[in-house]
């Protein structure tokens, strides 16, 4: 009897185990959602014509995407239209899961035509404004919309709830085709067409020919408060921001909170986000919603408007209110706005930001020329337009980086970025010989260890006499903008003045024209990270190179394994 005792309590123990680990295997396998995308051309008039463009879904802008904090969510994305394509989803870390990140043979092969890939989205510390857009060429012109992470369930925001929430995407819009304008730039070696229009929400609004039917409206009522996810989509111009005789209260910027900045107007470049509160305390009427760019050496001079609208009863002016915009050329503007922008840094939203480095980079940005045979390209003196990060131009290899790495597979990229640029020299001075315009052409990573920290001044040059706002943008990874100035950047003085206390924490940010701009972060995402200038011919020129953060000790701290479906280059 003792020893069928024994056996009854042996089997309740077993099967109390096997209960436990079905429920933690339940609890751990919680239903993740999938959502089907279908990337198709569709038909869309915009100043006066009608031509087909790439979306999602058929919609311009794309769907926005709606999660909360830690949240994860699969995207299953079909291509149904006739041109190679790739999502990014821009901001999001990723934690350990680069196979989702989605620069086009950089962390996977392209999603040919007919083909599908499924994306699992990974969230964890981001909170705030993000987006998604394609990685793939020029694709991403009309490929790209909204992803809003809300707080968690039971959790609210570090400010007063806004009445409403309204997703602003700044776009570019060209009258042809985008992905001919690039490839007959490259084809030629010249500079691609400027776009013809800026959009928000997909509107080019009242300034430009047959648009103002459809110019987007802000409809408000007086006394509330809302809250403007501001989104810089744009393929190639930073943009100045303003709402007429309004105030704008910046508190957030890439995903993370911000101490609240109270201005009249933002500066906001391709690939950042910006979450702006604003009141509707001004007499009840119709006032323009304006944007347009900060100048670069080859912009776009339009102007994009919408209409903040008053609801209830009064006589609409003929003419919205304008808002008066800071000049095209007003870098004064761009610095005493950027400057003010500091990170939160509570309790709730700490920041960490590392007060020792142990890898120093200092990566020179330049605009470069490649020889032509017969000096017959449509660049400088019948040269091809280049572009480098430390001298060295990207070239994109024939199968993506991440899996090379992964597999192993010799000659496909190089592990050896250099961490500063071949030579030294007035990188600012205005002329500069010409020995400095030809660039090192190669697939280049530069190779972290897991949980290092790490420092990167970005140096812009004038060589070329092409110096502007470089807007640098890493995947997988926030960091800290800690300092950034005007000339060439001194190791002695300038370190010396870093922000180490409450630096804003970012995934993109303009290094000043004819400046330098300083980050630090954490390697604690073991992948392969694409970094790259999110001007968009910039980056065609090769404007780009690799972060490969290694495997940590122990599982958690190590890439994920690759997906069941991979597609093939």
């Amino acid at each position: 009897m003792e020893l069928i005792k024994k056996k009854k309590i042996l089997l309740l123990e077993l099967l109390g185990f096997l209960i436990l680990n079905v429920l933690t295997f339940c609890m751990a396998a919680k239903h993740i959602a999938t959502v089907d995308w279908i990337v198709k051309e569709t038909s869309y008039t915009r100043l006066c014509s009608t031509k087909k463009i790439l979306t999602v879904n058929g919609l311009f802008p794309g769907p926005p995407m709606y999660m909360r904090r830690g949240d994860r969510l699969n995207i299953n994305v079909r291509n149904k239209g006739k041109y190679n394509v790739t999502i990014h989803w821009h901001g999001v870390r990723q934690l350990r899961n680069p196979w989702s990140d989605g620069p086009n043979y950089v962390t996977q092969c392209p999603i040919k035509p007919g083909a599908n890939f499924t994306y699992e989205i990974v969230l964890s510390n981001e909170e705030g404004t993000l987006w998604w857009h394609a990685h793939s060429d020029w694709s991403r012109a009309t490929v790209h919309g909204a992803l809003i992470v809300l707080p968690q369930l039971g959790k609210s925001y570090p400010f007063a709830k806004p009445h409403k929430e309204f997703p602003i995407v700044l776009a570019s819009w060209f009258k042809g085709d985008v992905m001919e304008i690039i490839e007959t730039a490259l084809e030629s070696g010249g500079e691609p067409n400027k776009s013809d229009a800026f959009t928000i929400n997909g509107q080019p609004g009242d300034l430009y020919n047959c648009s103002k039917q459809g110019t987007f409206k802000l409809v408000v009522d007086y006394g509330k408060t809302y809250l403007l996810r501001i989104i810089n989509s744009i393929m190639n111009e930073e943009m100045f921001f303003m709402v007429a005789n309004h105030s704008l209260t910046v508190v957030g910027t890439d995903g993370a909170y911000i101490k609240p900045i109270k201005t009249s107007y933002i500066m906001i470049t391709p690939g950042q986000t910006m979450d702006v509160l604003i009141k509707a305390n001004q007499a009840p009427s119709h006032y323009y919603i304006a944007s347009r760019a900060y100048a670069g050496l080859v912009y776009d001079n339009t102007t994009t408007t919408a209409i903040v609208q008053y609801s209830g009863k009064y006589t609409a002016p003929s003419t919205p209110s304008f808002p008066n915009l800071p000049n095209y050329t007003d870098t004064n503007a761009v610095t005493n706005f950027t400057r003010r922008l500091r990170a939160l840094a509570t309790k709730d939203y700490p920041v960490d930001v590392p007060q020792h480095v142990d890898t120093q980079m200092y990566i020179t940005i330049s605009v470069n020329t490649l020889p032509c045979d017969d000096n017959s390209c449509a660049g400088p003196n019948g040269s091809r337009l280049s572009a480098s990060l430390n001298n060295i131009s990207f070239v994109e290899p024939s199968i993506d980086v991440l899996q090379a790495y992964y597999k192993r597979i010799k000659h496909v990229y190089e592990s050896d970025f250099p961490n500063k640029p071949p030579y030294y020299f007035n990188f600012t001075g205005d002329d500069l010989p010409d020995t400095l315009l030809t660039p090192d052409q190669g697939t280049k990573a530069k190779v972290l260890d897991y949980n290092s920290t790490v420092e990167i001044v970005f140096q812009g040059t004038n060589v070329q006499n092409a110096a502007e706002n470089h807007p640098m943008h890493l995947h997988g990874y926030s960091f800290y903008l800690v300092g950034y100035g005007f000339g060439n950047f001194n190791k002695k003085t300038d370190r010396k003045k870093f922000n180490l206390v409450d630096p804003p924490e970012v995934n993109t940010i303009g290094v000043p024209t004819n400046g330098w701009a300083a980050i630090r972060f954490r390697a604690d995402n073991p992948g392969v990270w694409f970094m790259h200038c999110h001007l968009e011919r910039h980056s065609s020129w090769g404007m780009d190179t690799v972060l490969i953060v290694k495997n940590g000790r122990t599982r958690l701290s190590s890439m994920l394994p690759p997906p069941r479906q991979l597609n093939p280059c």
